[in-house]
């Protein structure tokens, strides 16, 4: 495989070897993950929520540090639209700051505020946004890329629910920052296709859910291995926050109450509780908690090594590559 030919803005600016991050997963992302994504030449982020003690992800970041050997890798900081919700980031942050990280991932509400502060300690910032529009404006707020996720993605892909083929023929025509394309990602075909579009890499979720390093029991694991992508349900849509999740009991009592139409969040609050999530990665149980699930599920046909996937990945993009130009 000729490295040369997957080398974009997106690995020069990171410093890895392809163009393939690893998006942060919440609960799941911790240091042992991102380190086996960044020794296999990608990059990974630790989810700053996963830790409501911000020593404890300082803990984290260090002994993310000692296991790359000093490789940069990055931490995934989600914004809530709340504004009261991002009172657990400020410290976090400030660990983030303190420590200096390579990069942060920031999602869900606008990274205008957070990108200067990031900036003052040499810190990268990759926003991740559901629809063009959302890109343009993190692109004014001075973000060093973007990443454009489209509706088969796992987790919030945006109340608009652009697919990810447009997502990554329009987003480059329109964007002077390096673009990466998320959402349905796992096979590595679709990363050469990505960079025929003109994205500068792509990033996945779902597909890394089976990977060894995961914090999670196997039997959930192994669910994810059993599903064919198409199992999935998109909820939330009456609150216009979509969320697209694993079909089991929590994610169809959700859909039951929108049916019935309840706008009152508050009656929703126990079946969102991150508690019956963290729950079903520990015990294996996936028959409650909103999981985030996309459609690359289709993928994930064995856990493996990190290292296992994406040297898989790779030579599938390279074969796909070959096809072209032959």
């Amino acid at each position: 495989m000729s490295e040369a030919a997957f080398k974009t803005r997106i690995t020069d600016l990171l410093g890895i070897r392809y163009p393939v991050l690893c998006g942060g997963l919440l609960h799941l992302a911790d240091a042992n993950y991102v380190a086996a994504v960044v020794n296999a030449g990608a990059m990974g982020f630790i989810s700053a929520l996963t830790f409501s003690d911000p020593e404890q992800l300082r803990d984290e970041i260090r002994k993310c540090r000692d296991l790359t050997g000093g490789k940069p890798f990055g931490v995934n900081l989600y914004i809530s639209a709340r504004p009261d919700a991002n009172d657990r980031l400020i410290p976090l942050m400030s660990v983030v700051r303190e420590e200096r990280v390579a990069v942060v991932e920031t999602a869900g509400g606008s990274p205008a505020n957070i990108v200067p502060l990031m900036k003052e300690a040499g810190i990268k910032v990759i926003h991740k946004v559901p629809a063009v529009r959302f890109a343009l404006s993190a692109e004014r707020a001075g973000v060093d890329a973007v990443i454009l996720v489209g509706a088969e993605g796992g987790g919030h892909p945006g109340y608009m629910m652009v697919g990810t083929m447009v997502q990554g023929a329009s987003g480059p025509q329109k964007l002077s920052i390096p673009v990466v394309l998320g959402g349905g990602i796992g096979h590595g075909s679709q990363l050469t296709a990505a960079l025929a579009m003109g994205c500068e890499g792509i990033l996945m979720g779902t597909r890394m859910l089976v990977s060894e390093e995961i914090r999670a029991h196997r039997d959930y694991k192994q669910r994810i291995v059993q599903g064919d992508g198409l199992d999935s349900l998109v909820v939330l849509t009456s609150f216009k926050n979509h969320h697209r999740v694993l079909h089991n009991e929590t994610a169809e009592a959700v859909a039951e109450l929108e049916q019935q139409g309840n706008r009152d969040y508050a009656d929703y609050a126990d079946l969102l509780s991150g508690s019956k999530a963290r729950a079903a990665y520990a015990s294996g149980d996936t028959r409650e908690g909103l999981l985030d699930y996309g459609q690359s599920a289709c993928f994930a046909g064995q856990v493996e090594p990190v290292a296992a996937i994406l040297e898989r990945f790779i030579a599938q993009a390279d074969l796909a590559l070959k096809r072209l130009t032959s």
